[in-house]
């Protein structure tokens, strides 16, 4: 086999953490081509050294080898020596496509992809409101038709609550969870179904708070066991509260078309400011302050945009 062949798929190249592969593996569906996930461990000594100086491939990692993809999307510090080593070995028939902003010359990819409120430039870079994803209309109906036996039982107008919690940025104590519970319990009393469901950074304290706070409210709240219901909470809610800790999650709410309520949460930064701004700006978002209203706007579909630019660059 030519070393450099090359065959119509697209690789997804991460390490494997949900809001990272959710990106990569969302816009590299939107291309078109069969995809393939590729997950990747990089550990000692590579780690230690700058990520365009890793002279191979590290192990512990899925299997890299000709035929090398049409095209490979990248997300995460970690896939960035992946996506060079294939560059390289495809001997650059491959179309690279890093995504975020990888803190490396753009010049390496043959297209970058940040986030507008990162403030990146250049002649191969398209920045896109908040991050590329998944969400699409065929994916909400068909999760709306296996969600709505169990979740039909809820009045109108439903709310999904997309709770994250602690990171680098932000903090979510107990009283800030006993706050929010507190905040949806209220909205119940107004007749309000309330469908929410809370991550692995929301804490096992916080998460008990909210369970119990709304227990006996007729609300639903995913206990962690199972699927996760979150787009089935997309596709079925009225109007969509987000934790302002998370860009992921409010990009994917705008791209339902459905109204999307920022929830404070302390702490945050510039570049979470500047894309609160844009949805707000949109017409996409509004701050939570304990009513639902109902408004209207164009869904947010970054991801199909940068999709068609790919497939135009590839003559597809």
């Amino acid at each position: 086999m030519n070393d450099a062949a090359v065959e119509n798929v697209t690789w997804a190249i991460t390490d494997g953490r949900a809001g990272i592969l959710n990106q990569a593996r969302g816009l590299a569906e939107a291309v078109g081509l069969p995809v393939e996930v590729k997950t990747v461990h990089p550990r000692l000594p590579w780690t230690l050294l700058p990520v365009t100086r890793w002279p191979a491939l590290a192990t512990n990692s899925d299997a890299f080898q000709p035929p090398w993809p049409r095209v490979a999307i990248g997300c995460g510090w970690r896939s960035i020596p992946y996506m060079l080593a294939v560059k390289r070995l495809s001997k650059g028939k491959t179309f690279t496509v890093q995504l975020q902003h990888p803190r490396v010359d753009p010049a390496l990819f043959d297209l970058v992809v940040p986030p507008e409120h990162d403030n990146l430039s250049g002649a191969n870079v398209i920045p896109i409101i908040g991050s590329p994803n998944g969400v699409t209309r065929a994916r909400l109906e068909a999760a709306a038709s296996k969600w709505s036996p169990q979740l039909d039982r809820l009045p109108h107008p439903r709310v999904a609550v997309l709770i994250g919690g602690a990171s680098k940025s932000h903090t979510f104590s107990e009283d800030d969870a006993r706050q929010l519970a507190a905040s949806l319990k209220s909205l119940t009393t107004q007749n309000i179904g309330v469908m929410a469901t809370t991550s692995r950074r929301t804490g096992d304290a916080q998460t008990k708070i909210i369970r119990d706070t709304l227990e006996g409210t007729g609300a639903y709240v995913f206990n962690g066991e199972g699927e996760n219901p979150y787009t089935g909470l997309l596709a079925l809610a009225d109007a969509i509260l987000v934790t302002s800790d998370s860009t992921n999650m409010a990009v994917e709410a705008a791209a339902t078309g459905k109204p999307v309520y920022i929830v404070d949460i302390p702490g945050g930064g510039a570049k979470f400011d500047r894309l609160h701004e844009t949805l707000r700006n949109r017409g996409i978002a509004r701050t939570f302050t304990g009513k639902i209203e109902h408004w209207t706007y164009e869904p947010l579909n970054e991801t199909a945009r940068v999709a068609e630019h790919i497939r135009r660059r590839l003559g597809l």
